[in-house]
């Protein structure tokens, strides 16, 4: 087994569920049977984040909780905005809870949840939508890559 030490170049990948603080369960990479790979040391993860994963080998299993700060982060209110209606597709359906997709710099796109609807006036969260959140994270080590 190849112990993961926290050194730029190396991947974890994993299994993860995400689960809410009310036990439910907010994603799983094993529903699609793909799991996760997180690079460490490439800035794509929280310092919190990266510190739970440092002494993982294959085959560990690891649950740990990080406040929002340290998961995907907290909300942030320039993330919400509001836009006319005249701005999406006659036929969509738009209310609380639907995700819309925008384009985004070099043809990405960019999702976002339209949070109200009032009149002509929709309010669009960019934020991610478990941004906000504390996160319970249960990891299942399937394997350490070194580069």
């Amino acid at each position: 087994m190849t112990d993961l030490t926290k050194q730029d170049g190396r991947s974890l990948v994993c299994h993860m569920n995400i689960v809410l603080e009310d036990g439910s369960t907010a994603d799983s990479t094993k529903a699609s049977g793909k799991p996760a790979r997180f690079n460490i040391g490439d800035g794509s993860l929280s310092p919190a984040f990266e510190d739970e994963l440092k002494d993982l080998s294959e085959g560990d299993k690891h649950k740990f909780t990080l406040a929002a700060k340290d998961a995907f982060g907290e909300s942030n209110p320039d993330a919400i905005h509001y836009m006319d209606r005249s701005r999406f597709p006659a036929d969509m359906k738009l209310e609380d809870g639907v995700i819309v997709s925008f384009a985004g710099p070099g043809g990405s796109e960019i999702p976002g949840i339209v949070r109200d609807t009032a009149g002509d006036s929709i309010t669009v969260d960019l934020n991610h939508p478990l941004a906000g959140r504390t996160l319970t994270f249960e990891l299942e080590v399937v394997s350490v890559i070194t580069d």
